[in-house]
């Protein structure tokens, strides 16, 4: 015991830098043993597979994630088929399509593979994207009565319109028909229309409730290639090798941060491979106009490169840019579309730092700051809401309890609000409960991030109702908050060979997160402050040894005072990152959190 409390946590850290207990990632010892006799693993690796809840059956398909082995069968989800059916009926009868997508990476993501395998079949798929701050989240009357007016008879939604009643009865009154593909959170009864495919809906047993849109449109894919091959319409021509866009369907899976387990780490394994040929014109032009080498892509890649420029055009600039960009074939549009991309998102860094500083100060007033509150709920007038996502997350990282960053139209007296929760607090389940008891006029989303419209003056009664409904959630999740270390390295010992040996569990991401090490009684030298509130350093043990180290957006948090003071032992944790700078084949340290021994009594 440090204090005669609870238990003394991993290398005696009950509280670190971050307020977190630290834990080695617990695992069974018998299926550790069974990983490292079957699999002929070391036993981190062995551990670290165990830890993971991977089981003795799975082992082998989670080393080795083959599509052939976890491919879903498409009629188990509601609906596929008729969706599939409805589709194919228009293609053969000409009738003019439209795919409506939401303007995020999963959406256009989504909306990029049907429209190449409607130009496979020899038909254009027009693309509409709703304007984030003119129309909002989602079908609306308004659109789908334009899209009528364009002449539209079929429109098929991706990622969004599980929760579009209101749109859809609309769409039915003026002779559109829509088919739902979707992956949200929704109510027992769906929209009435053609079909609503989503592994979330419930009765359905698919079982791949974790695919983000672009999962659940590539298991669509094949079941359009079954119908459409049930109908002969591949005689005298190639069927579409759905495997191609493969890349697409990872990109999503990774960017909307689903969990990376069953066949969506087949999906996002695969897909990665198809990403690394760099064959989309769009990936590739991206990745040019980022500075990005091409070559094997990762979910870094993904995740941290081409996600968020892709995004910036539904934030802060044109909804569709980035649904067009991956569905085209143009090289020289892709080009020109990816330089747009990547100037939005510069702007779009400076317009979230301003937020985000604004928030934080907000928060921290000392009249509004509670550290026991079960959400924090941050609002001011002028806030873009193409930012407040990723605000709400950062929010999270450094309070560690669910946000709300809500931006407020004064003149509409509305304010447009987007949530990040913590592991254990299923934030798209309240939004749906206050939604259901007239607190909102729309809102949705899933356990770790939700959206949501409300009224300016409803905004007190909102905050009371999500804390009194995430009280117990969020305290037990707090409890638990717990930062798993998967190994115990040293400067030495974390080299490019044990960064190597942990790749095997690649990709990772939610559902399978990235090796957490601790180094125990390291030093820190030469620390320096970098642009963006960055930090380097070198980390150096008793032996001498040393590892060069970084540590992102730490430089007004404990953690960054602490690093920048030097002085003293600590215990740090974090991942291990390839160093290839001027061809060193090395490794350096990601510090995500530290322990100072000497406050371990206080």
């Amino acid at each position: 015991m440090a204090d005669g409390g609870g238990p003394v946590g991993f290398l005696g850290v009950q509280r670190s830098l971050s307020g977190r207990l630290w834990r080695q990632r617990p695992a069974d010892a018998d299926l550790v043993r069974h990983h490292q006799q079957k699999l002929d693993l070391p036993e981190p690796i062995a551990r670290a597979l165990a830890a993971r809840e991977v089981s003795a059956e799975a082992g082998p398909h989670y080393l080795n994630p083959t599509l052939k082995a976890l491919f879903p069968d498409p009629s188990s989800f509601l609906d596929m088929d008729r969706a599939a059916s409805a589709i194919v009926d228009a293609l053969v009868a000409g009738r003019k399509t439209f795919v409506f997508a939401d303007y995020d990476v999963d959406g256009a993501s989504s909306a990029a593979q049907l429209v190449r395998w409607f130009r496979a079949l020899g038909a254009e798929l027009p693309i509409y994207v709703p304007d984030r701050i003119k129309e909002g989240y989602g079908p609306s009357p308004a659109a789908f009565r334009g899209l009528r007016e364009a002449g539209a008879e079929l429109v098929i939604t991706v990622d969004c319109g599980a929760a579009a009643y209101d749109a859809i009865a609309h769409a039915a009154e003026i002779g559109l028909e829509v088919v739902v593909i979707d992956h949200h959170l929704m109510r027992a009864d769906p929209p009435a229309c053609l079909a609503v495919v989503n592994p979330n809906r419930p009765g359905c047993e698919s079982g791949q409730g974790n695919l983000a849109a672009a999962g659940v449109t590539f298991v669509l894919l094949a079941a359009l290639n079954r119908e459409a091959r049930k109908r002969g319409l591949f005689e005298g021509r190639a069927e579409p090798d759905v495997r191609a866009w493969l890349d697409l369907a990872a990109l999503g899976a990774v960017c909307d941060v689903t969990p990376l387990t069953g066949f969506n780490r087949a999906l996002a394994s695969q897909g990665l491979k198809v990403m690394s040929a760099w064959r989309n014109p769009g990936l590739a032009a991206l990745m040019q106009v980022a500075g990005g080498k091409e070559g094997p892509a990762t979910a870094f890649h993904a995740g941290f490169i081409l996600g968020p420029r892709i995004n910036a055009g539904g934030r802060i600039g044109r909804a569709d840019l980035g649904a067009r960009l991956l569905s085209t074939d143009d090289a020289e549009e892709a080009l020109a579309l990816a330089t747009e991309l990547d100037a939005l998102n510069t702007e779009r860094k400076d317009v979230e730092r301003e937020v985000t500083e604004a928030a934080i100060a907000l928060v921290e007033k000392a009249s509004n700051f509670d550290p026991e509150a079960p959400i924090i709920i941050a609002a001011a007038e002028g806030w873009h809401p193409g930012v407040i996502g990723i605000v709400a997350g950062r929010l999270r990282e450094r309070w560690r309890r669910p946000v709300f960053v809500i931006g407020i139209d004064p003149v509409a007296g509305l304010g447009k609000g987007s949530g990040r929760s913590q592991p254990g607090v299923n934030l798209g389940r309240a939004v749906q409960a206050a939604y259901e008891a007239g607190l909102l006029l729309s809102g949705g989303g899933h356990a770790m991030a939700a959206g949501l419209t409300v009224r300016t003056a409803d905004i007190p009664e909102l905050r009371a109702f999500l804390a009194e409904r995430l009280a117990e959630e969020t305290a037990e999740a707090v409890a638990a908050d717990a930062l798993d270390i998967d190994a115990v390295v040293t400067p030495r010992s974390a080299d490019r060979a044990l960064w190597a040996s942990f790749e095997q569990l690649n990709p990772f991401g939610q559902g399978n997160p990235e090796p957490i090490f601790a180094m125990a009684g390291v030093r820190v030298a030469d620390a320096m402050p970098m642009k963006g509130g960055h930090m380097r350093c070198n980390l150096i043990d008793a032996d001498g040894a040393r590892i060069r180290a970084v540590a992102w957006r730490c430089g007004d948090s404990p953690l960054g005072m602490r690093l920048m003071a030097g002085g003293g032992s600590l215990h740090v944790a974090g991942k291990l990152k390839p160093d290839d700078w001027n061809g060193r084949n090395g490794v350096q340290f990601e510090i995500e959190d530290a322990f100072d021994p000497r406050q371990s009594g206080s």
